[in-house]
C-alpha cells in the first residue's frame, strides 16, 4: 500500500517498545520472514504502520519523543532495534488522562519499577486524535484501568477512531459497549492480548488438542510469573478481577464451544508473583490431568519461557493491519475472528482453526458468515444481542455486566 496506517497510542510502556521497535526492524521485508504471523494483510505490511501519537502520564516518558520514551524506566523490553527510527513516525508523549490508570501501589515502588505521575496538564484526547489524523488507537494502559480503559474508548468513538483493547477490560464485550462502535460505523478489537507464542494460545490449544483426541480433562493449570512492570502492578489483587477471568475463559471457552462441562477447581490461570530479576521474561508452568482410553491417567507438565512484550507485539502488528482492512470493508462492531485470534477474550470464543479461517478471509478481502453480518447498523447490533443470547459469553457474568 502506498499509504500508512495511522496509529495513536495509550501506554508507552514494554509493549509498545517491543512494538515501535519491530515496525522498524521489519520495515521494507516483502517476503514471509520468522515472527511475522502474517505478512500481507490485505496489501498492508508492517512497514505500513505509522505512529501518529503518543499519551502517557510517567514523567519520565511525557514530553519526549517516542523513539526515546520508549527506552526510558521502568521499561525493561529487550532492545533488538535501537535506530535509526525513520519513516514510521516520531511524536512527542503527551499527558494522558490518569483516572484508575495508576495505583498508589505503583507510585511506591523502586524508581526503577515503578511509576512517577507528570505534572503535565492533560491534553484534549479528541482534539490530539482528530490532529494527528489517527484512524486505530491502541490501548496499553496497566491491567486494572477500567474506568480510564472505557474513557479512552469513548474519545476514540468521538474521534471517529477504531479502537484496539490490549487489556482485560471485558465491559467492551458487551453488546451495550458494541452498540457505541456501530452506532458510529467504527470496528474494534477486544479484549486482552493473546500474545503469539504464549501461556493463552498454548492453554486453549492443549486443550483443544485433549478433547479433539477423545480425553477428559480434570484439571488445567497454568501459573504465569515475570519481572516488568506489568507483573508488578497486578500484585495488587483488586485490579486483577478483569485479568483472571479472561485467562480462565482462554481454556473455560474451549469446553463451552463443544458443551463439556467444568467441573469445581477444575481449570486455574492466572499471573502468579512478581520476580524481578525476570524483567520481560515472562515463564509459565502448566500441569493438566487428562483421562484416556479405559480412563488411563495422564498428566502433562510443561514450562514456556518467552519474552513478554516482543511476544505481545507479534498480535499487535497484526490486529492494526486487520482493523484497518475491516475500516476499508465497511466492517463495523467488534471483529470476531481478530479478536479471537489476537485476544484472550473476544466476545465469543472460536476455535483456532476457525479463527485462523476469518483472519485469512479479512486478508483477502472477503466476506464470511460473521463479517457479512456486520455491514449496517441494524444487523451488526442484531447479531452482537444473538450471539450474547445464544450462550458461551458467561464470563461477562463474571464481572458483573
Amino acid at each position: 500500500m502506498n499509504q500508512k496506517i495511522k496509529v495513536a497510542v495509550i501506554g508507552v510502556g514494554n509493549c509498545f517498545s517491543a512494538l515501535y521497535q519491530g515496525i522498524h526492524y521489519y520495515s521494507g521485508q516483502t517476503e514471509q520472514v520468522s515472527g511475522i504471523s502474517h505478512l500481507d494483510i490485505g496489501g498492508y505490511y508492517p512497514s505500513d504502520i505509522e505512529i501518529v501519537a503518543a499519551l502517557d502520564v510517567d514523567r519520565r516518558k511525557v514530553g519526549k519523543p517516542v523513539s526515546q520514551a520508549i527506552f526510558s524506566l521502568p521499561n525493561c523490553a529487550r532492545v533488538f532495534f535501537s535506530g535509526p527510527f525513520n519513516g514510521h513516525g516520531d511524536p512527542i508523549v503527551q499527558m494522558g488522562s490518569v483516572l484508575d490508570g495508576v495505583s498508589d501501589y505503583m507510585l511506591e515502588q523502586p524508581e526503577h519499577q515503578g511509576f512517577r505521575l507528570s505534572d503535565e496538564p492533560t491534553v484534549d484526547i479528541v482534539k490530539l486524535l482528530k490532529e494527528s489524523q489517527a484512524q486505530i488507537l491502541l490501548n496499553y494502559l496497566p491491567v486494572g484501568s477500567v474506568e480510564a480503559t472505557e474513557f479512552y474508548a469513548e474519545q476514540a468513538i468521538q474521534a471517529g477512531v477504531s479502537f484496539v483493547n490490549n487489556i482485560p477490560v471485558l465491559s467492551l464485550n458487551h453488546p451495550r459497549w458494541e452498540k457505541r462502535f456501530i452506532d458510529a460505523n467504527l470496528p474494534y478489537i477486544g479484549s486482552d492480548i493473546k500474545s503469539q507464542f504464549g501461556a493463552s494460545i498454548l492453554s486453549q490449544t492443549l486443550q483443544e488438542l485433549a478433547f479433539s483426541r477423545g480425553m477428559q480433562v480434570d484439571y488445567h493449570q497454568q501459573l504465569n510469573v515475570g519481572g516488568n512492570c506489568d507483573f508488578l502492578n497486578m500484585q495488587v489483587q483488586s485490579r486483577l478481577k478483569h485479568k483472571k477471568v479472561s485467562k480462565e475463559n482462554v481454556i473455560r471457552a474451549q469446553n463451552d464451544i463443544r458443551g463439556i462441562p467444568v467441573n469445581a477447581d477444575a481449570l486455574f490461570a492466572g499471573p502468579s508473583t512478581f520476580i524481578p530479576y525476570l524483567k520481560d521474561n515472562k515463564v509459565a508452568y502448566f500441569n493438566l490431568k487428562l483421562r484416556g482410553f479405559g480412563d488411563a491417567p495422564i498428566e502433562l507438565d510443561c514450562k514456556l519461557s518467552v519474552q513478554d512484550s516482543e511476544n505481545s507485539a507479534g498480535v499487535v502488528i497484526d490486529a492494526i493491519r486487520f482493523l484497518q482492512v475491516a475500516r476499508e470493508m465497511g466492517i463495523i462492531g467488534c471483529l470476531r475472528g481478530p479478536s479471537s485470534f489476537t485476544q484472550k477474550s473476544p466476545p465469543k470464543q472460536l476455535c483456532y482453526e476457525d479463527s485462523i479461517f476469518e483472519c485469512m478471509a479479512l486478508a483477502r478481502r472477503e466476506f464470511t458468515k460473521h463479517t457479512r453480518r456486520q455491514l449496517t447498523q441494524l444487523d451488526a447490533l442484531a447479531f452482537a444481542w444473538e450471539e450474547y443470547n445464544s450462550g458461551g459469553m458467561d464470563y461477562l457474568r463474571l464481572i458483573g455486566e
